[in-house]
């Protein structure tokens, strides 16, 4: 384990233990920008409206993937999710997250 990982976690090896358990991934970014190209198969839940679906989120009973277009929306949906005890973890962009799946 290399210092990073040690300090910043694995991200590739979280990822593929999210997919290993059905993980959904939510897009954070607006309709529009999710239009012009997203992740097959994601849902697209805009950062401003998450907290309204949270209980639809729950229901899904799954882990949570988040990715937005560099990082930042779906850091912030990603502690919204957490400190509302749904299992969740930063994706990253979605262009990026893509490349790992």
């Amino acid at each position: 384990m290399g210092l990073l990982d040690f300090i910043f976690g694995n991200k590739a090896k979280k990822i593929e233990d999210f997919v290993a358990r059905d993980a959904v991934i939510v897009d954070v970014r607006s309709r529009g920008e999710y239009a012009g190209g997203a992740i097959p198969g994601s849902k697209n839940i805009p950062l401003p409206v998450i907290s309204g679906k949270l209980s639809e989120i729950k229901k899904w009973n799954k882990p949570v993937i988040l990715c937005c277009a560099s990082g930042m929306r779906s850091g912030s949906a990603t502690a919204i999710l957490k400190s509302n005890g749904i299992e969740a973890m930063n994706g990253g962009g979605w262009h990026s997250l893509s490349k790992k799946l």
